[in-house]
């Protein structure tokens, strides 16, 4: 059995089972193993860390048998032997008859030049092996979407990055809150139907090819300005995606919306011209 990190969280070994292309920059990776008889989580966006592999390599090297110090330990193995790590939103999890994790999917975006995550998920297989840390306690701190009980229209904003914690979060809204969602993705090979039982206006934003000056999102911030949006006296909205997109659009949100700013949740999920290392590095 893998050994455990201190509670919420620990590690978990696990194996491709099988892949499946959503468009043409999105796949959906199934993962399962033993070990995740002891995953616990009820978060519409639960965050993650995934352990990958370099080329070469049958399984990540971390490691977690020193409980604690597996962090210093991994951070002083070769650049060449430590296992990749990526943080990633889990997509959905598949339970038994007791309410044991069997299984649990995780979406990546494929990129080009194509980053050590994306070149993994685009020739995963099934039977390869990667390492999880994850949380073994359902309400724990890597769930950011807590909308308040008294909420009575959700808006949310994404990219790519945020696509599977949105339609995570949309799968589990209850009937009739009002849902004003905006997705802004590269191509329109991403766009999907997302399923809600809640009142949900969704609009898809196509870059196809257009960029940005990194210090926004020009396309995201023009939808919202022109979008009416329905009255309400107690409104919750999350953020995710690109750090300077989400800083920008929080802006728009508190000081063009007046929306209260302790009902924003906003989470930079990455940042322009800095690899996850780098990002890391900064915080």
């Amino acid at each position: 059995m893998t050994t455990a990190v201190a509670a919420p969280f620990r590690f978990f070994s696990l194996q491709v089972v099988r892949t499946r292309r959503l468009g043409p920059s999105l796949v959906r990776v199934s993962l399962a193993g033993e070990d995740l008889r002891y995953f616990c989580s009820d978060g519409y966006d639960q965050s993650l860390s995934l352990f990958l592999p370099h080329p070469g390599q049958s399984e990540p090297q971390i490691p977690y048998h020193l409980g604690d110090g597996w962090w210093q330990a991994w951070r002083e193995l070769p650049d060449d032997v430590r296992a990749v790590m990526r943080s990633y939103t889990l997509r959905s999890l598949r339970r038994d008859a007791l309410g044991r994790t069997t299984g649990i999917d995780i979406d990546f975006v494929l990129h080009t030049p194509a980053g050590p995550a994306s070149r993994w998920a685009a020739g995963a297989t099934a039977g390869d092996r990667v390492v999880l840390l994850g949380p073994a306690i359902a309400d724990n701190r890597a769930i950011r979407f807590r909308a308040p009980e008294d909420t009575d229209l959700v808006l949310l904003w994404g990219d790519e990055t945020a696509l599977p914690a949105i339609s995570s979060i949309l799968e589990s809204l209850p009937a009739g809150l009002r849902v004003r969602a905006w997705l802004e993705v590269h191509d329109a090979g991403t766009v999907q139907d997302l399923a809600t039982p809640a009142d949900a206006d969704i609009t898809w934003l196509v870059r196809d090819g257009h960029g940005d000056d990194g210090e926004g999102s020009p396309m995201a911030l023009a939808a919202l300005r022109d979008a009416p949006l329905p009255p309400a006296e107690r409104p919750y909205v999350w953020i995710a995606g690109e750090s300077a997109h989400v800083k920008q659009l929080r802006r728009h949100f508190v000081g063009e919306r007046g929306i209260d700013r302790r009902r924003i949740t906003f989470v930079g999920y990455w940042r322009q011209g800095l690899t996850e290392e780098q990002l890391r590095e900064q915080e």
